[in-house]
């Protein structure tokens, strides 16, 4: 019975938690914080549905470039995807991918910044997409992966047309559009896909319709279709010039960098990289680009489809020159955390209150603190005036006066020292123990009345 009391006894008393169990408590909220940061820093690309049905670097859709992105990459090529205002600036190759909705002044003030900056390949969107409906039956959809869309019908896009010179051009279809959504009556057969070519290879579409451009500026043709439609042109900044300065308007540099257009995506996009021939086709259509600037930086812009955003400060803090701070940060914060379970001297004792009672333990703590501030000289006088006071009760005087107590004290203790010397040498000393010696003197007085 007693050994279980004392065992009660002291889980009690003990700590809340072992040295071990804070340990795995700080081990695992410090954990979690790095995943709190790692999550911030990601941003959108942690959990998010990589741009959902739009065209871009990060879709998985037939519409979308993931797949050109990979390839770049795999051939060898520094690639990135921007999502920043800043990656506009890069001096490689620049792909843009915007939108059908996308104002045509944005892109021209991106291609205009980037006029003695680097390449820029500007790929036209095509295709109207969404993402899976609900209505599909079960099976239809337990097969969706990931980032996969419906696509609707393609439609040219209207911002080509309100481009300036010399980019501007007109974005036409063949033959009848996709309607957006399937008649209720018997449907036609499809159309067949058309054909292209273009930098020493050939091949089909895997669509139709085919879309291609009217430039009205001059321009060289890189790819065309079988009628010889346009799918791919460069701008052509010189004969620009020229037409410009003989119908007074701006004129172009001679020496600005390149400007492509791919009008038809289905050559480039996740649908068209299904067919190596299409997939070496925009392949050779980037390494011209890359090789005409002397460069193997490709950024693919993500900000022309909403995704542009400042820079992240927990990115910054992981890149040239901030690296270096972030680094003794983090082996301050560890450098801490290893001497925090380190013991600095012995374990405080116990075995009673923290806050003791009583005039005695009073009196201790206020000896404590002037012992600590080493005040000493301050205490004379105050102890001075204290043994006045109790001198004073104890010969009946009225008031505590120095003279009036050394009268009394002569009357009572002929033979003792008067009380105003003893003051005196109290207030007069300096060191600890004379200050001592002459208290004692005092208290001599109070014992002897007493």
């Amino acid at each position: 019975m007693t050994t279980a009391a004392t065992s009660r006894a002291t889980g009690a008393n003990g700590p809340a938690f072992t040295r071990f169990g804070a340990f795995v408590l700080i081990s695992a909220g410090f954990a979690l914080f790095l995943a709190m940061l790692y999550l911030i820093g990601a941003g959108e690309d942690f959990g998010g549905d990589e741009g959902g049905s739009q065209a871009h670097s990060a879709s998985n859709g037939l519409n979308g470039y993931s797949g050109l992105f990979r390839l770049v990459e795999a051939e060898g090529f520094d690639a990135e995807r921007s999502r920043s205002p800043g990656g506009l600036e890069t001096d490689g190759l620049l792909v843009l991918t915007p939108s059908p909705y996308t104002e045509a002044e944005e892109i021209a003030e991106i291609i205009k910044d980037r006029t003695y900056r680097g390449p820029t390949l500007v790929i036209v969107p095509k295709w109207r997409a969404i993402a899976p409906m609900q209505f599909l039956p079960p099976e239809a959809r337990e097969k969706f992966k990931r980032g996969w869309v419906m696509l609707l019908g393609a439609q040219p896009a209207n911002w080509p047309e309100e481009l300036p010179a010399p980019y501007k051009f007109r974005h036409e279809a063949t033959g009848e559009q996709v309607p957006e959504t399937p008649p209720p009556a018997k449907k036609p057969p499809p159309a067949k896909p058309g054909t292209w070519r273009g930098f020493g290879v050939s091949g089909s579409l895997p669509a139709a319709p085919t879309l291609y451009a009217e430039p009205l500026s001059p321009h060289d043709v890189l790819m065309t279709d079988g009628d010889g439609r346009k799918l791919a042109f460069a701008v052509n900044f010189a004969r620009a010039t020229n037409a410009g300065a003989e119908a007074n308007e701006p004129i172009v540099a001679y020496n600005a960098q390149p400007v492509v257009f791919l009008v038809e995506p289905d050559i480039a996009n996740n649908y068209g990289l299904a067919d190596k021939t299409r997939a070496a086709a925009a392949m050779a259509l980037v390494t011209q680009l890359a090789d005409e600037a002397d460069t193997d930086s490709v950024t693919f812009d993500m900000t022309l489809n909403g995704f542009g955003a400042s820079e992240n400060l927990l990115t910054l803090a992981f890149r040239p020159p901030f690296l270096a701070a972030t680094l003794c940060l983090i082996a301050a914060l560890l450098i801490v955390g290893w001497r925090a379970f380190q013991r600095f001297g012995p374990a405080a004792a116990s075995g009673g209150p923290d806050i003791a009672f009583g005039k005695r333990q009073l009196i201790t703590n206020g000896a404590g603190l002037i012992l600590r501030a080493r005040r000493f000289r301050l205490l004379a006088k105050p102890y001075a005036l204290l043994s006045a006071r109790r001198l004073a009760e104890r010969m009946g005087l009225a008031r505590p006066d120095p003279e009036a107590i050394d009268t009394a004290l002569a009357r009572r203790l002929p033979d003792e020292e008067p009380y105003t010397r003893r003051a005196a040498r109290l207030e007069a000393a300096s060191k600890p123990a004379d200050i001592l010696a002459a208290a004692k003197a005092l208290d001599d007085l109070n014992r002897k009345l007493s």
